[in-house]
């Protein structure tokens, strides 16, 4: 029964998302598309800054990646959107290989300035290359089909994002249950004490930091196809920024709280609209609250509260206060 009761909340969240289109209005559709669009980013910045704890201020450097790599092949080369995507996602692991090998040796705050300084270095490679289109990027990007049925309108697009982001919900929430996701929380708190216990903390990161390129690439495929164009500015350091609001503002490491988290950052600038002046003060105001009195985020990750649940109680049965081991651990001393 209790299996049931956490399946219905989810069920019940599908079912609107599938039906939204017919309710909403153009506009809502392509809200709810955009904050679609930021669900699976922000899945994939949630498994290097929620999971593994490496703080990224260039992830748009790989929403990039995808972008260009699907609006270069499908504009220069004639290629089929469905066969950019394997190209997009082994390209975006190369990159995060490259980039992170030399780096992910850094902690902190200067893992946090190398990153931004290679979010840069894309886009302004963007700029500067003729094959990207330069600063004015590339346009007339052809639309994908599927047979003879061509995805050209909105909700066509709402869709195949939905089931993108469906997906990787699911591959992040795998993940996170997997000995690899456990391997990343070890590194997170304490990377000295996880590399005693055997984990290779450079391997990890790196495959943390490849897998969260692979879902931020596949994000910008999907994007230059439903734009049909794409620039340097879609890609610039204030698009991390809000990617990675979205992770802290519901929870790291917490699937659910991301999705909520990437939801709120898109749709209340929208509903804000009606005081167009002070709307992002009004933003920025609640999100300073928000920091201050639940720093946890608004959905924080389920582990932290188990794990706190898991001690009291195993204090309570054994009959064991913290005195009690603090006298333990005096006699271990000695």
């Amino acid at each position: 029964m209790n299996g049931y009761r956490k399946k219905l909340p989810v069920v019940l969240l599908l079912l609107v998302a599938a039906i939204l289109p017919f309710l909403a209005n153009n506009y809502w559709l392509d809200v709810a598309t955009l904050a679609l669009f930021y669900i699976v980013l922000a899945q994939g910045l949630n498994v290097v800054v929620g999971f593994a704890g490496l703080l990224d201020l260039g992830y748009a450097a790989f929403f990039a990646v995808g972008a260009y790599t699907t609006g270069i092949l499908m504009t220069v080369y004639g290629w089929s959107f469905w066969l950019t995507l394997p190209v997009s996602i082994a390209l975006a692991a190369v990159v995060g290989v490259i980039i992170g090998a030399p780096t992910l040796r850094l902690r902190s705050d200067y893992l946090a300035i190398v990153t931004l300084g290679f979010g840069e270095i894309i886009r302004l490679l963007a700029i500067n290359l003729s094959i990207t289109g330069s600063a004015s990027g590339i346009y007339g990007i052809p639309r994908p089909s599927i047979g003879s049925y061509v995805l050209a309108g909105q909700l066509d697009f709402y869709y195949l994002i939905l089931v993108i982001a469906i997906l990787a919900v699911l591959a992040v929430k795998r993940l996170g249950t997997s000995r690899i996701g456990r391997a990343w929380m070890y590194i997170r708190e304490d990377e000295d004490a996880a590399e005693a216990m055997g984990i290779n903390r450079i391997n990890m990161k790196l495959l943390a930091y490849s897998i969260g390129a692979v879902i931020g690439s596949l994000a910008g495929s999907v994007f230059a196809v439903k734009m049909s164009a794409i620039a340097p500015l879609s890609f610039s350091f204030t698009q991390s920024i809000m990617i990675l609001l979205a992770v802290v503002l519901g929870g790291l490491g917490s699937i659910p709280g991301v999705v909520l988290g990437a939801a709120l950052v898109i749709t209340l600038p929208e509903l804000l609209r009606s005081v167009e002046d002070w709307r992002y003060l009004i933003f920025g105001i609640a999100l300073v609250a928000m920091m201050l009195f639940r720093p946890q985020g608004l959905w924080p990750a389920r582990y932290d509260a188990g794990q706190a649940a898991s001690g009291e109680t195993e204090a309570a049965l054994s009959g064991r206060g913290d005195d009690d081991v603090n006298v333990d651990a005096e006699k271990c001393n000695a």
